[in-house]
């Protein structure tokens, strides 16, 4: 979909990683995915989307977080993703840069974001806007044990995109983008297991 690295780029904000798998590897299995996506009216027309994703790996919980808080690799995991680097690391608080494009029917938009991650070892990691061209992004990652072994990986957001996104198909775009984002992520943590 046109729009599909706006919304991996807005949403991710924190997380993800390690180097992209090699050509000749298989793709693993799909995970399973449960998610909702609600759209509610903002102030000023706007749109705001409510996120709600959560998939089950049977990567360890540790190898999970490394996959979230490995941010110099983040474009080689996210689909769409051009660039994202870390810019300050305090502790557990770290800034990261992400760019790349939105696109949207005949137009293309850059986009760029300086988001702060907050790390909560070893199971959830919030992600706030400090920057960018969104109005709203606040976001969290949290793992858990799964019953039988391996990671339940849960990701929520409140985002409101600085631009305008048709409300029509706006649900449906931001739905395959997340969509899209979790299964490469929950991908990538299967790797690493």
């Amino acid at each position: 979909m046109p729009n599909r690295r706006l919304v991996t780029i807005l949403l991710l904000g924190c997380a993800l990683s390690a180097p992209a798998r090699a050509r000749a590897a298989p793709a693993p299995a799909v995970p399973a995915l449960a998610l909702t996506v609600e759209r509610v009216a903002a102030t000023g027309g706007g749109g705001v989307y409510r996120i709600a994703a959560s998939g089950t790996v049977a990567a360890t919980p540790a190898a999970a977080w490394r996959v979230l808080t490995d941010y110099q690799h983040l474009a080689d995991v996210v689909p769409d993703l051009d660039s994202a680097r870390v810019l300050a690391r305090d502790g557990n608080r770290v800034i990261v840069e992400q760019q790349g494009a939105a696109r949207f029917l005949w137009f293309s938009r850059a986009i760029r974001l300086v988001v702060e991650v907050r790390e909560r070892p070893p199971d959830r990691i919030d992600v706030s806007l400090v920057e960018g061209d969104m109005k709203v992004y606040r976001g969290s990652w949290e793992l858990h044990p799964a019953d039988g072994g391996g990671t339940t990986v849960r990701y929520d957001a409140v985002i409101e995109p600085a631009f305008y996104v048709p409300g029509i198909v706006g649900t449906g775009i931001v739905r395959k983008d997340i969509a899209a984002m979790m299964t490469a992520v929950l991908r990538r943590m299967d790797q690493d297991k």
